[in-house]
């Protein structure tokens, strides 16, 4: 989905496939452009819109991308893996945006590679998920990484006890097989836990976590994902029962599920 000034741009296609694409240009000096993160398709939408928007006169153009694609891919480690990142960041730069805002970027590499990027915290949706977990009673929060780059990342965020995870991994084929826990560990029995992190897959991370904290005592395990993908539907993780509920954002989730509660990105 893409957004002029928070109004929804609508797409159609001309009968070989191609984008038709009408927008009257806004009466502003200024244009706020807000890409939701659907499909590939949207990144020559949003390249012909800031065309066709600096072509009617408008300079200051800035971009809301919540969610960055092919953020993934950061780095290359065989001759035949394509860079897509480095070359998603190379034509975004190349529109000339005054400014970039990103939600939780999955990766420091994004960060070097978006010029004028700006970076929004995801504290203010995990505070939203906190007063509602004590609204609904639960006093006795504990924190929860799931690896030690979330750890990094969030531990210094947010004032309050927490435990993370090691991952346990088949090298060969990627699979996690399980974890440990380490941390304020002791405060884990009985307690609610809120899981933190920036991205979801299908969620294999986050229900061995829960199925570990869990085996330690924990009494409910909440999640929240900054960007959650449609693809957890297919996932254990929901359907398990192991975690009351997911929280996360619009950035990219789409779907509907009685177990997750989407926040509109602001």
């Amino acid at each position: 989905m893409i957004k002029i000034n928070e109004k929804q741009v609508e797409f159609s296609h001309f009968p070989d496939g191609t984008l038709l694409v009408k927008e009257l240009i806004p009466n502003s000096t200024k244009v706020v452009l807000t890409w939701l993160f659907e499909n590939n398709e949207e990144l020559v939408a949003l390249f012909f819109l800031t065309k066709h928007l600096r072509a009617g006169g408008v300079q200051n153009i800035e971009l809301e991308l919540p969610y960055i694609p092919n953020a993934r891919q950061d780095r290359v480690k065989r001759e035949e893996d394509v860079f897509t990142l480095k070359y998603f960041a190379q034509m975004i730069n190349s529109l000339e945006f005054s400014k970039v805002r990103v939600l939780d970027p999955h990766s420091y590499v994004s960060e070097a590679l978006i010029d004028r990027i700006d970076i929004q915290s995801p504290k203010q949706y995990v505070e939203k998920v906190i007063e509602k977990l004590k609204q609904e009673g639960n006093e006795n929060i504990v924190m929860f990484y799931p690896d030690e780059g979330a750890t990094k990342r969030y531990s210094s965020m947010f004032d309050r006890p927490y435990a993370f995870g090691i991952k346990k991994r088949d090298w060969v084929t990627g699979d996690i097989q399980g974890l440990d826990v380490s941390g304020q560990t002791e405060l884990l029995p009985d307690s609610t836990v809120l899981m933190v992190d920036d991205i979801c897959s299908r969620g294999g991370t986050f229900f061995f976590s829960a199925k570990k904290l869990k085996e330690l005592g924990v009494k409910n395990v909440y999640l929240y994902i900054s960007h959650c993908e449609n693809t957890i539907l297919e996932g254990e993780i929901l359907e398990s029962g192991l975690v009351e509920k997911v929280f996360t954002t619009n950035s990219i989730f789409t779907n509907q599920h009685e177990k997750v509660e989407v926040f509109n990105y602001e």
